[in-house]
């Protein structure tokens, strides 16, 4: 009988704890990651190869600008030479937590489901802020308003102060025929966006399929709306752009458990690695706005 007993008891725990194979998470938020992120959506992956360590590098190879010449008697060859840039995967995040022995017990596959979602959110977070952070490299002609004469929106000049966000892309050639450039705005200036009689809601958008999370379209933009273009001491920064503008890799590099040895629990941590490049500064533009203050 002590036999039988302690065989259905092994049994018990690894079929409830089946649910936490690493394999089966790494699977699982490798692919929900791939989905919905605001600004996941505003990047190109082209150059994404392989990534196994932090520090790994993307080589990403432009081409030339070709000449046009006018026909004389000779014709004149000119040398291309493509410039090539490095895409340093130099951000190193992780994930670490503990199950305990009772919980195990009863773990299902719902339970893991919610802790890969909050996982994926917290990832996002940190990447969504990141990926906008690289406002810094928006050139002086592309930009609306600056950080000592930053812009002021309300509902009555905000399609001006966008028209003319638009305006900077298409003066530096970044727009061209099939390309669909997109803005990523917060909540607060969305409130302003939705009460202008100019904005095409998702709803009204009828000749083209918006980007995935987009609420609309304001200027010929793609709208994106997200929670980490945040405050900075007292500015925001509105970034646009088209997707050739920054390339992005990353990679879920790992996910592992381990047995904890000062308590009856499992140890699961994960490895996330990533980076981005802005590889034509031309195709992105942005507006410092004023941060409205509570009174």
């Amino acid at each position: 009988m002590g036999d039988g007993t302690s065989t259905t008891t092994q049994t018990t725990e690894t079929n409830a704890y089946a649910a936490f194979i690493p394999e089966i998470w790494s699977q699982k938020l490798n692919y929900l990651l791939s989905k919905e992120c605001v600004m996941l959506q505003c990047v190109n992956r082209n150059w994404e190869g392989e990534i196994k360590n932090q520090g790994d590098k993307v080589k990403i190879i432009t081409p030339a600008d070709v000449t046009i010449s006018t026909l004389g008697s000779t014709i004149t060859y000119s040398e291309l030479e493509p410039t090539s840039q490095e895409l340093v995967i130099d951000q190193k995040k992780f994930f670490a937590f503990k199950i305990n022995d009772v919980a195990k017990v009863q773990a299902n596959a719902d339970i893991m489901e919610a802790h890969l979602k909050n996982a994926k959110k917290a990832i996002e977070e940190v990447q969504d802020s990141y990926l906008l952070s690289l406002h810094t490299n928006v050139e002086t002609a592309n930009t609306v308003g600056s950080d000592s004469a930053a812009v002021t929106l309300d509902k009555t000049t905000i399609y001006s102060k966008f028209v003319e966000l638009a305006k900077c892309l298409k003066n530096s050639n970044a727009v061209t025929a099939g390309t669909r450039p997109w803005v990523v705005i917060n909540p607060t200036i969305e409130s302003y966006l939705l009460q202008s009689s100019e904005f095409i809601g998702a709803h009204n958008v009828a000749d083209e399929t918006l980007r995935n999370g987009a609420i609309g379209r304001i200027a010929g933009m793609d709208v994106l709306v997200s929670t980490n273009l945040t405050d900075v001491s007292g500015k925001y920064y509105v970034l646009a752009g088209t997707n050739d503008a920054i390339t992005f890799a990353s990679q879920l590099a790992k996910i592992e458990s381990l047995r904890d040895k000062d308590s009856f629990s499992d140890l699961v941590r994960g490895l996330y690695l990533y980076g981005a490049k802005v590889v034509q500064p031309k195709a992105l533009a942005k507006m410092v706005v004023t941060a409205p203050t509570n009174s």
